[in-house]
């Protein structure tokens, strides 16, 4: 659509009611728990670089840049939300005539907050040109491709990434007004009272709404919109039906592995280029991720299986299939979630013997093993002989079995390996 015919839908009266009434309600929102990123957001408020929160739909990022409205000051910030339907059809060369209705209803400020940016096709343009201008963003989007693809050439390093995720187990249990415990000095009372909070986080996940309102079915809401808005209509897939079956398979196998070939052969599809497409329009709309296999060639990690984790384990429980709140792949998954929210080069590992490792880190050079617990014999032995495989193949320098409980660390091949409780160490991350 051009110019005018945006522009010759409103008046400028009309305009100007939006703005407040995006303002007012903006403003009026409640804040929730304090985000752990909000202090990333606090860093970059004076740096002249857009700050970017991208994230899954409802995890909160409108909410994140509510907290740091609050600490700017109602009169120092426009709000826009591109998320109403009253922007259809606005394009980057209306930013003067939408900014002339700001300076006009709220004075001149200098700070814009912005919701949802990828529905404006082209928002890079104006953001670049009002940056040129001194004006500082803080914005968030819902599609992970679309803004580092567009952020990369447009604005070229003047930009601070932050990504969203659900609540960790620490926010969660801040969410719930729990006391977090002393983990230097827990009583036996207190480690079983952290391992109940523990599965029912796994059942529940870090959605918030989800959290707060448990009666509703946002879960299923939130999922419809992923698929239907956010990757069909926006990817123009005119055949829903197999996308719709493959997401279902992959929510319903979380850490599972999956091959690109046998899912084009399940679901019929034409080719392995359309099953990783759709499985690209996955991760880029925050659904799930995927994890390549360890190895010295760049060829064999591309042919080689992915595993999938997904977004959070409540939305998995409400829209997958056949899953107890308190599986190893759902606990493999909330690991994985938290290594995530700290750095990106994340792999599993395939050892010579034939034996997995769930996750290897190359920065740090180590292994992780994630086990429901030790108890049983051969759980504990197969858990070793991985790592000890992985160690002597590797050279890694320091391995995490993560279970029910603490326990004694050990040596492997030189190498020390610990044994902690996963909700410890969920909290100490």
């Amino acid at each position: 659509m051009s110019e005018n015919l945006w522009k010759s839908r409103w008046s400028k009266d009309q305009i100007k009611t939006m703005l407040i009434e995006q303002f007012d309600a903006f403003w009026g929102r409640e804040t929730g728990i304090e985000r752990t990123q909000l202090a990333e957001v606090e860093r970059a408020a004076d740096v002249p670089h857009a700050v970017i929160v991208s994230g899954l739909r409802r995890v909160g990022k409108s909410t994140l840049l509510a907290q740091m409205a609050r600490k700017l000051g109602r009169d120092s910030f426009y709000y826009l939300n591109f998320e109403d339907d009253r922007f259809l059809g606005f394009q980057p060369e209306d930013a003067d005539h939408l900014y002339q209705s700001l300076v006009e209803t709220f004075g001149a400020r200098k700070i814009f907050v912005v919701d949802e940016v990828q529905n404006i096709s082209g928002w890079e343009h104006f953001v670049r040109r009002f940056m040129d201008m001194d004006f500082k963003f803080y914005i968030t989007g819902s599609n992970a491709s679309l803004l580092s693809r567009e952020l990369g050439t447009r604005l070229t390093g003047r930009y601070v990434p932050i990504e969203l995720f659900p609540f960790s187990f620490g926010e969660f249990l801040h969410f719930r007004q729990e006391s977090l415990p002393d983990l230097q000095r827990m009583t036996t009372l207190e480690k079983a009272r952290l391992k109940n909070l523990l599965d029912v986080y796994l059942q529940a996940g870090g959605i918030p709404d989800a959290l707060k309102y448990p009666e509703l079915p946002l879960l299923r809401t939130l999922y419809d919109d992923v698929l239907y808005r956010d990757i069909a209509a926006r990817h123009r897939l005119d055949a829903s039906t197999a996308l719709k079956e493959l997401a279902f398979a992959l929510m319903s196998n979380p850490s599972g592995l999956v091959s690109f070939n046998k899912l084009k052969e399940q679901f019929r599809l034409g080719s392995v280029n359309t099953i990783k497409s759709y499985i690209d329009y996955m991760e880029n709309s925050w659904l799930l991720f995927t994890v390549n296999l360890y190895d010295f060639s760049v060829k064999r990690q591309q042919i080689a299986s992915k595993k999938v984790y997904v977004i959070d384990t409540g939305l998995a429980n409400t829209v997958g299939f056949g899953f107890s709140p308190n599986t190893g792949k759902l606990l493999e998954n909330l690991v994985f979630l938290a290594l995530r929210r700290q750095i990106k080069e994340i792999y599993y590992y395939a050892t010579p013997g034939g034996f997995e490792v769930d996750f290897y880190l190359p920065e740090t050079r180590q292994l992780i093993q994630v086990a429901r617990n030790l108890d049983n014999p051969a759980t504990r032995e197969r858990e070793t002989r991985a790592l000890r495989d992985a160690i002597t193949s590797i050279k890694a320098e320091s391995a995490l079995i993560l279970s029910d409980a603490n326990d004694d660390d050990f040596n492997l091949e030189g190498v020390r390996v610990g044994v902690r409780s996963v909700a410890e160490w969920l909290l100490g991350q």
